[in-house]
């Protein structure tokens, strides 16, 4: 198994190839999408997007725009783009994918939507290392304490390069 990709589904982790809706390659095409996605803000590189996983359809896609509200992260973002275009969507059927670990505000809004699968690249105790000022709560345990929602958690995918973007970040 390949140690940087794991899943957390109800609090225990799983080896990727155990998850039935892993698609690695298809993962990490729309990875590849919030990487771009992060590039409309080098300085905070959080890009995501939504997509319809049953129709690999992208619904909405967002990018950190905290300078202009602190709580406009890129998950917010793509969940507010989302809400607006897609007002009756079936929100479990949703994969977010993003270039970090959602913080927990950002895992709090995912259980609130009810998205069912969240996919990201740089975790937060990569961060952490990196200086990035980060709440020390991992999205998998805002997860598991949603007894109300489901949320699988995927992250490691394209890990090198979306942790490429926050040590360019922190050089600026």
């Amino acid at each position: 198994m390949d140690r940087r990709r794991w899943i957390v589904l109800a609090g225990t982790f799983v080896a990727a190839q155990a998850f039935p809706r892993v698609n690695t390659q298809g993962h990490e095409r729309f990875m590849r999408r919030a990487i771009e996605l992060a590039g409309n803000n080098p300085k905070y590189p959080f890009g995501a997007l939504l997509v319809d996983a049953a129709k690999a359809l992208v619904v909405a896609e967002g990018w950190n725009r905290s300078a202009q509200n602190p709580t406009w992260h890129g998950e917010i973002d793509a969940i507010n783009q989302c809400a607006a275009k897609h007002p009756a969507i079936d929100w479990t059927k949703l994969t977010l994918y993003t270039t970090a670990e959602p913080c927990p505000m950002c895992q709090s809004a995912v259980a609130w939507a009810g998205i069912g699968i969240v996919v990201f690249g740089s975790s937060i105790p990569y961060l952490k290392s990196l200086n990035w000022s980060q709440i020390d709560i991992r999205a998998a345990e805002v997860a598991e304490r949603t007894p109300f929602r489901k949320c699988a958690i995927l992250g490691g995918i394209l890990e090198p390069e979306c942790n490429a973007l926050f040590r360019a970040a922190g050089e600026r």
